[in-house]
């Protein structure tokens, strides 16, 4: 049965600069926003990972029919799910085309960015999300961490602090992240937000259940905001940044009573075994009925019905 997987693109050069950096991006040698060498390494790696993981369950051969491959509309995910498809499956036997290149194609497909609705958040498009943003942020609930973060970070860091002032840029990202997609209201954001893609694993859960499906992994190369958004709609986020080539699996099995369980997995590390996942109301095999019901509250019937059944204001962030 499919196996969705979503990862995270391997290291990349930044995605950006500030005027006066005296690094130009001339030292990268793609340029900006790129995956590096050492993101291939770490994408043929997972790719690796990923395939003695379901050594039992996947053709050792790639086979079209058993795997989809969908990523965003950027070069960093593309190559990253060519390079982790590189390490899923050399080619072998009949499969070799040329004997000095120990690689075959196979196909990585994308919607145009514009279009983007599944992998890319925020969503655009979708003003409601900014007011239950804005109405978020106004809980007192919210109003208490924030003095108590401006307690933490009051003091000045002095630019040459390059490793703490990393570090505590790093905390404020993961804490921002967190405001966005949860907090108060995450329950309302998130069927306006990663609800989306938990719906679309969940379809592809249930359509395995209910058919002879011949598709045996869906895989989706994204972004660390990709997998923040789709853990804090499943209430599962650790508060930590996704690192690169972080993977995020779930998992249909047919128990031997002929029910239907799903399982979820993360893996945080390319030298690092997945570690198991609890939906919160259920165990770690979680039977597909009783995942369904949990998750319901986080799944949109209609996204878009949603977003034009009220007044919604205007909201922005900077």
């Amino acid at each position: 049965n499919p196996n969705p997987d979503v990862y995270r693109h391997g290291d990349r050069s930044p995605v950006s600069s500030f005027p006066t950096n005296p690094v130009s991006e001339d030292v990268w040698p793609q340029g900006y926003g790129q995956l590096t060498k050492i993101g291939m390494q770490q994408q043929f790696r997972l790719g690796q990972s990923i395939k003695l993981r379901y050594s039992n369950f996947l053709s050792s051969e790639y086979k079209r029919k058993e795997i989809y491959v969908r990523s965003t509309d950027y070069d960093r995910t593309i190559m990253s799910a060519q390079v982790n498809l590189a390490g899923m499956y050399p080619p072998t036997g009949s499969q070799s085309w040329n004997s000095a290149i120990y690689w075959q194609p196979i196909p990585v497909h994308t919607v145009p960015r514009s279009q983007e609705k599944l992998l890319s958040y925020p969503i655009e498009g979708c003003p409601r999300f900014y007011k239950l943003l804005k109405e978020s942020m106004a809980e007192p609930s919210f109003q208490a961490t924030v003095k108590k973060q401006l307690k933490i970070h009051k003091q000045p860091v002095p630019s040459w602090a390059g490793m703490h002032l990393m570090m505590r840029l790093g905390q404020l990202l993961e804490y921002s992240l967190n405001v966005l997609f949860g907090g108060p209201k995450r329950v309302e954001k998130s069927r306006l937000q990663g609800g989306v893609l938990v719906k679309a694993i969940l379809d592809k859960l249930t359509k395995a259940a209910e058919s002879a499906d011949a598709t045996k992994m869906i895989m989706y190369s994204a972004h660390d905001i990709t997998i923040v958004a789709l853990q804090i709609a499943l209430n599962v986020f650790n508060l930590k940044l996704p690192p690169y080539a972080a993977c995020q699996f779930f998992e249909l099995y047919k128990e031997d009573s002929g029910e239907y369980t799903v399982e979820m997995h993360y893996q945080n590390s390319t030298f690092a075994e997945p570690y198991s996942l609890i939906l919160p109301g259920c165990s770690n095999a979680c039977p597909l009925e009783q995942f369904r019901k949990l998750v319901s509250p986080v799944i949109a019937d209609d996204w878009d019905q949603e977003l034009t059944n009220r007044n919604y204001g205007s909201f922005a962030i900077f």
